[in-house]
Order: structure tokens, then sequence, then C-alpha cells
């Protein structure tokens, strides 16, 4: 029985190597290697003859022609130096070279260039941190086509009250524009990951939302730590209260305002979440609309997040 399973995996070793080269699926790599997906991901990208597209994650350039023959001038950023080569010997002599600018090197380390689309196939550990890189770019993109695992997509686009609906959820949807565009099975990969993917339209919103996003994720992360807790409950957290006082402490001293010697952080907490009517609400059920309400009722009172 051994024989049998060692050969069956050298058989595919070998299907492997005769195509040329040896994926690392530890960062990420899976080819998308069904033609169809990649013309149906171009199309939504909806670009146009004057667009400099940015690409992440290429591989082996199957999207990456396909986005040549449509865009001004297509920007690739790939991490591994073997699909690089790969990339440059598949436009080498054609019209295409001209127009293919490719930057060596993880993503997240380096500064993106201008681009007016963004088209990823990405390695699904860098999603998170990629997709607040891409919305906190300046100046503004007119939307970014991404490919996700499934659940990251559906965190994505959930809704308050649905069970994955997070902090990324809100996050997200407070700076951008957010829609489910396909599902896309994992035989539609080279090699198939574990998991099922989904391709995921976003168009940030310009001009953002009037918030500083630092005190916002602030107060976010604390009401999502415990989704499913009363806002009352969330910041009896005796790490909120030090880290609340602290913040407050400085911005009394910064507007030379007097700090009562009897003063409780917890009980100042407790007086705005129930004079804003929030101490018994859920994180899970709140949109964007309340958590504005709640941030304004506490930078009033002096308590910021950041």
């Amino acid at each position: 029985m051994p024989k049998v399973k060692a050969e069956k995996r050298s058989r595919q070793h070998q299907e492997v190597k005769s195509q040329g080269i040896m994926f690392n699926t530890g960062i990420g790599q899976h080819i998308l290697k069904n033609p169809l997906v990649v013309n149906g991901i171009v199309e939504k990208a909806a670009l146009r003859p004057t667009d400099v597209v940015l690409e992440v994650g290429p591989g082996t350039g199957n999207m990456t022609v396909k986005l040549l023959e449509k865009a001004k001038k297509v920007v690739a950023c790939e991490l591994d130096t073997r699909l690089v080569a790969e990339l440059q010997k598949r436009v080498q002599c054609t019209p295409m070279q001209t127009k293919l600018q490719i930057l060596v090197g993880d993503v997240l380390k380096t500064e993106l260039p201008f681009f007016d689309v963004c088209v990823a196939n990405l390695p699904y550990q860098i999603s998170s941190p990629f997709v607040f890189k891409l919305l906190l770019h300046r100046p503004f993109f007119r939307c970014a086509v991404l490919m996700f695992q499934r659940e990251f997509a559906m965190r994505l686009v959930a809704k308050p009250g649905d069970k994955l609906y997070c902090r990324l959820s809100i996050n997200t949807q407070l700076l951008a524009r957010v829609d489910h565009l396909m599902k896309v099975g994992k035989n539609n990969f080279r090699p198939p990951p574990k998991v099922e993917s989904s391709v995921v339209r976003i168009e940030p919103k310009n001009p953002p939302p009037p918030v500083n996003f630092q005190e916002w994720d602030g107060l976010v992360r604390i009401a999502f730590v415990r989704k499913n807790k009363t806002l009352s409950a969330a910041f009896k957290s005796a790490a909120v209260a030090q880290l609340l006082e602290k913040n407050y402490r400085i911005h009394c001293s910064v507007h030379n305002t007097e700090i009562p010697q009897d003063f409780s952080i917890a009980q100042k907490i407790e007086t705005v979440l129930k004079e804003s009517e929030f101490s018994e609400k859920r994180a899970r059920s709140m949109d964007i609309d309340d958590f504005m309400v709640l941030l304004h009722a506490f930078n009033s009172a002096g308590i910021h997040f950041s």
C-alpha cells in the first residue's frame, strides 16, 4: 500500500514539475488557471484605455496579459523572483513589454504607486492588512477587484445582525462600498487551495467620512471584542478603563480642565452610555450611524480612543 501512495504523490509532483514551476503554497501561491474566471474578473474591473492598474500577486501572468490588453499600464507586485522571471519571459519581445512595470517584494512593505484600479489574487494571509493599506492609500483609486477566501469576503459584506458581522465589516464599509461579485471554486486554481474563494469589488468613498479613523477604530475595537455583550459590559474591562482614563487625563491637561478628586472613569463611561441610550445595545446589531453617534458622545465628554 505505501508504495502506491508514494507513486501517486510522485505523479502529482511530476505533473507540477512538467508545468515548469513548483508553487509555494506556504506564501499563498495558488495560480488562477481558469480563463473564464480570469476574463470575468477583468470585465468586472471595467478598465479604461487610460487606466494604470496595480496587480498584486500576478503569478505566471494569466491575468496580467489580459490587463495589459485593456489598460495603459500595469504595475505588478510580486514577491517570488522565479515568478517575476516567468512574467518577464511571457511579455518579452511583445508590444506589452513597455506597458508592464514589476515591483519585486512584499506588497505590505512596498510604497504603492499611483493607480486607478487594483486587481489582485491575494495570498489569503495578508487579506486584512492589504485591504486597509488600500483604503488608506492616497490619492484615491477608482475601484479594486480582489480575490479572497470565501469567509473573509462574506465578512467584508456582512450587515448588522449577520453572524459574520465584525470589526472588519464595519471598518471596511465606513471607508468604502463593498460588493460580492462571484464565487470561485477551489478547482479553478493550481494547486487547489483548501478553501473556496470569492471575488469582491471595493470602491473607496470619496470624500471619506468626516471621522478620525484611529479614534473610530479604537471605539469599534472595544465594542467588538465581545460583540454579543452589551456595551455597558464591554466597557467594564479594567484594561479599557485604564486606557480611557489615561487619554482623559491627557485631554484635560491639554485643555486646562481640572479633574475632581473623586473622579471615576467608570462612572463617566456609564453616564455617556446611558445618556446616549447605548448601554444596553450590542455591537453585533449596531450600524455605522450608531457608532458615529456614540463616538461623538464620548468625544464631547472628553473621552478619546487614540
